[in-house]
């Protein structure tokens, strides 16, 4: 497995791990309609745009033949007001390479980064059902506050997670 960061030729790939890993991981969260209709050239337009933009920080996650089975992605959200913090807004692997420890490989490039970047706090925010809770509480995530947000029309909680100390976080992946 190969960790790095992302370039702009790996639009295509990150689009087709995003797509495919939503509709695996929000099956019975969000609707299935929705879920459907989401579009691999659509999300590479987007992955285009989102490479191109330097706030965001992109890893991806290669198997041995090259191909990409996961990205993780750090940069502040508009919506976050707390000094010295930033967000994971995104950490995605394919149904078939979750429970391998990319995740976490993925999570302590991130983290890496994050505090080579200087920051204190990380916030992530998961929708309620999603399995991925356990995963960021496992790594010292608390619970920070819950929101209610709408995905294909339909209302859902969304939890979001804070973590304190980068430091801790990267000595609890190093263990």
């Amino acid at each position: 497995m190969n960790i790095r960061k992302a370039t702009k030729d790996d639009a295509k790939g990150i689009a087709k791990v995003h797509v495919d890993s939503w509709r695996t991981t929000y099956k019975g969260i969000i609707s299935e309609e929705f879920l459907n209709n989401l579009s691999y050239e659509q999300r590479t337009e987007l992955w285009i745009r989102n490479l191109s933009q330097t706030e965001n920080y992109v890893i991806v996650a290669e198997n041995s033949e090259g191909e990409i089975v996961g990205f993780a992605v750090f940069a502040k959200r508009e919506t976050n007001t707390v000094s010295n913090s930033t967000d994971l807004t995104s950490i995605y692997l394919l149904e078939e390479y979750q429970g391998k420890g990319i995740g976490k490989a993925l999570l302590k490039e991130l983290f890496s980064q994050i505090k080579q970047q200087g920051y204190e706090k990380v916030f992530v925010d998961v929708l309620d059902k999603n399995k991925t809770c356990a995963f960021y509480e496992h790594y010292g995530a608390k619970l920070y506050k819950t929101v209610q947000i709408k995905i294909g029309g339909k209302p859902l909680v969304e939890r979001i997670y804070v973590w304190d100390n980068v430091e801790a976080v990267l000595d609890r992946l190093n263990h």
